[in-house]
């Protein structure tokens, strides 16, 4: 019977946000750089992770899990994606990491599975602290894988530094800059377009009535839409707030956004609400469905994040 061990989630709400991130210094005792692929060869090479621990590596790794798809995506960014043996149900981006062997459910991953296909490495996720993922993650380092564990991402900063960690494993660490440098870009070319317009009032729903759960502030999302030049109407509140239906009909959003993704046609449900129908945002039907998967996940797609946010809100500016 196979074991499979109970993984630390932020929530069943929060499972699209998969948030992961901090950066990490790298030892590198010897490299070589080939010419073909820019990759670089290491030898004895070290790189913290975010449990503090210095994970060394003889060899470049040549196989992966990836337990978070956040990494995943990070992983085919930087153009090593064809090196993943196991991922999660949740890996859909890019299309390729649909065909990856699933290893991981939302809750738990199969350990035996995952010993059982010899990964050089199985970079997972750490919450911070002493947490159960930790501690399942300790049998796979004791029948002798290598685990590299990240922490979630609550920033960009948290995103950048994920995708320079990443890139230090793997031996790649100018791609890593680079792939950086062009997020970095997305965000600063969208944000030329929004810098000049009046910033609307807009409530993002995550969770629908009757449990409605929207985003606050020191939150992922809150510097998506900070990015957008757009304005919070719950950005008082922290995290991930449970608010009800006075509360969103009081603050009387120019625009709503939704990432509910579980229920049927999300923006009518809203549009149709009893009540609802003196909310600026209803009047003139500016409900979107906004896709959680590019929305949610701090990964390589958070510029695609703020584009998305600021064409939903200022189509005009976009035409």
């Amino acid at each position: 019977m196979k074991k499979m061990f109970k993984l630390q989630w932020l929530s069943v709400l929060m499972l699209a946000f998969v948030l992961v991130g901090c950066g990490a210094k790298e030892d590198t005792n010897k490299e070589t750089v080939s010419k073909e692929d820019q990759q670089v060869e290491k030898t004895s090479y070290k790189v913290k992770d975010d449990r503090g621990v210095e994970v060394e590596f003889n060899a470049v790794p040549k196989t992966i899990v990836s337990l978070q798809p956040s990494n995943t995506e990070i992983l085919f960014a930087l153009g090593v994606g064809d090196k993943i043996v196991g991922a999660t149900e949740f890996d859909t981006y890019p299309e390729e990491a649909k065909k990856i062997e699933r290893v991981s459910s939302s809750t738990t991953f199969d350990s035996e599975r995952i010993l059982a296909l010899k990964p050089d490495v199985v970079i997972a996720y750490t919450t911070g602290g002493d947490d159960e993922n930790l501690n399942a993650l300790k049998v796979l380092e004791d029948a002798g894988i290598k685990v590299f564990a990240i922490k979630s991402a609550t920033s960009f900063d948290d995103v950048y530094g994920d995708i320079q960690q990443v890139a230090s494993v793997m031996g790649i660490e100018d791609k890593g800059e680079k792939l950086n440098e062009d997020i970095k870009a997305k965000i600063a070319e969208v944000q030329a377009k929004v810098k000049d317009v009046k910033a609307k009032n807009v409530y993002l729903e995550i969770s629908p009535k009757p449990d409605i759960y929207t985003t606050g502030s020191g939150t992922f999302q809150q510097e998506i839409l900070n990015a957008a030049n757009v304005k919070n109407v719950f950005a008082d509140l922290k995290s991930w707030p449970k608010v009800s239906e006075e509360d969103v009909i009081a603050k009387n959003p120019e625009v709503i956004l939704t990432t509910v993704n579980y229920t049927e046609n999300p923006a009518a449900e809203i549009l149709a609400r009893d009540g609802w129908n003196s909310i600026t945002a209803i009047q003139n039907k500016a409900v979107y469905f906004i896709d959680p998967d590019i929305s949610n996940r701090p990964g390589p797609r958070i510029g695609e994040a703020v584009e998305l946010i600021a064409k939903a809100v200022y189509p005009e500016l976009f035409k």
